[in-house]
This record gives structure tokens, sequence and C-alpha cells, in this order.
């Protein structure tokens, strides 16, 4: 039977989404609208950036920061430095640039089920089924932040975070020649820096010896809030389930749920349908020097 079609979540917190924001986030009418206010006039007195002042694109910003509006503000500037740093990779990107890399190559992919805490799980295969001839390690990052930006339309996402599961099931020397130092210090820049969404928990999973070579690559560059929330499992499918149960893991990764049958092929069609909130996204940044 095929797979549902992927589609977000574009609804309202749910009850216990409003629940875990609070208790969380602080997320309360008053502190909300207290932060609103605030963030609202730092952009107003900062001429470096441009962002848009709504509510929705605020609380993109604040949730993440957990409505300190000073924090939400710095973040801002960080992915707006980020952008502009970055901008042979990220500027003007759209779905469409990347097309070839999400319909043909099963490189990224997200599970149709949430976990059992709500969350969305992203799969990167990163093992043998990445083909580097055909997608290279910065359409890989380009990819992480189309789908990053599709994840913020979510705010349930927003607000309970997102699960990633990296499997180098087949890792060889021209995936590990991918994983260099150049793209390990972007990708860490932007999740540590730049990424305003909750990565609560980051699982290595089939990993082969030469693994190792890419931890040496990374692990430099990776803090101690991000350290904290990386867990090495190997081929042991039982310690990955201490994070995520069975009941929540499709047939892959030893769970209960039907073996993943679908692809990014099949929810790329979801992504391009907001091609408006990626033409907003192009428009952040620095603001432009007259």
């Amino acid at each position: 039977m095929a797979p549902e079609p992927f589609n977000l979540d574009l609804s309202p917190l749910s009850e216990e989404g409003k629940k875990i924001a609070a208790e969380e986030l602080r997320e309360t009418p008053e502190v909300v609208a207290a932060a609103l206010k605030e963030l609202r006039e730092l952009l107003a007195n900062d001429n470096t950036i441009s962002f848009d002042t709504d509510d929705a694109t605020l609380l993109i910003f604040l949730r993440p920061c957990k409505f300190y509006a000073k924090s939400a503000h710095e973040l801002m500037k960080r992915v707006a430095d980020f952008r502009e740093k970055y901008k042979a990779s990220l500027e003007n990107l759209m779905p469409d640039d990347e097309k070839d890399a999400f319909m043909n190559h099963n490189v990224v992919n997200v599970l149709k089920d949430l976990d059992h805490k709500g969350r969305r799980v992203m799969i990167v295969n990163c093992g043998s089924t990445w083909n580097t001839s055909k997608v290279t390690s910065d359409q890989l990052f380009r990819i992480f932040y189309l789908i990053h930006i599709a994840a913020t339309l979510e705010q349930e996402a927003q607000v309970r975070g997102c699960v990633v599961i990296m499997d180098f099931d087949g890792l060889g020397m021209k995936q590990v020649a991918a994983l260099n130092p150049v793209f390990s210090m972007k990708l860490l820049g932007f999740i540590q820096d730049a990424m305003p969404m909750r990565l609560k928990e980051v699982h290595m999973v089939k990993q082969p010896f030469i693994f190792r070579v890419v931890w040496k690559i990374f692990s430099p560059f990776i803090r101690e809030k991000l350290k904290n929330r990386i867990f090495f499992h190997g081929s042991d499918m039982k310690s990955l389930q201490k994070h995520i149960p069975a009941s929540h893991l499709p047939e892959d990764y030893k769970g209960d749920l039907p073996k993943i049958n679908y692809s990014g092929k099949d929810w790329f069609p979801c992504i391009e349908s907001h091609r408006e909130y990626y033409k907003k996204w192009n428009t952040w940044g620095l603001k432009k020097k007259n």
C-alpha cells in the first residue's frame, strides 16, 4: 500500500503542546505578550538585520530561547550572520534547486510517524546509500537547511523539538572524504548557532570502525550542550530503543512499524508547496548596505 502523502501539520498548538510549552519554554499568554513587545523593540532599534515582525515569525525565534527576547534577538543576528557567511550555499535557496537530490537520491528522509514524544524524526543515510558524486556534502547541507525551514512551519515541532538518526550503514572512504572539516564546521555552526529549532537527540547507528575518522573531524567543534544529546548505538537497536521505543520505529531499526518504503520523492511535493514561505526566508538576514 502506498504511504500517505507527507504533509506538514499547520494546525495551532494542541492542548498537550501548550502544556509542554508552558512547562519547558515558559510559554504563557503574559510571558509571550511581553517577549513579543520586547523583541519588536529590539528589532526596531537594530539597523543591521531585517526580519518580518509578525507574531508567527517572532515565535520561531522566541521558542528555542524560552521567550527571553534578548536571546531571541541574538539568535536572529546569528542566523543573519550565518546566512551571509554561507551565502554561496544559501542565497535565494529554493526547494527546486535541490529537486534532483530530493527526488532521486535517498540521502535524507523524514519518518511519516512522530515519535513517542510527538517529535519529528529525520533520517540521514550517510553510509553507502549516499552517492557523493551525485549529492555533494554542500548539497546535503542545503537539504538540511531546506528541511529545517519547513519544520519551522509546524508549531508542535517548534515546541517539542526534533530528533535525528544518522545511519552510517556501509560507510566508506568516499563518504568519509565528503564529511570533511569544511562541511563539519558549516553543519555544526548551523546546528549550534543558527538553527531556530530544538534539536533534542542525535542517534548514530550502524557506524563501522571507519566512523572513528569522521568523529575525529567533528568532535573538536561540538560544544557540551550538543555533545550531551549525541548517542552512539552501532548495530545495537535495543540501545536506540531506550530513547525511541520499538512501537515508534520502523522495521529498519528493529521497530514494530513497517519497513520504510518512502523517500524524499514522496515528501518533496509538500516542501515545494511552501515556495512562498521559502521566498520569505530569503528576504531575512543582514540589511543590504546602500
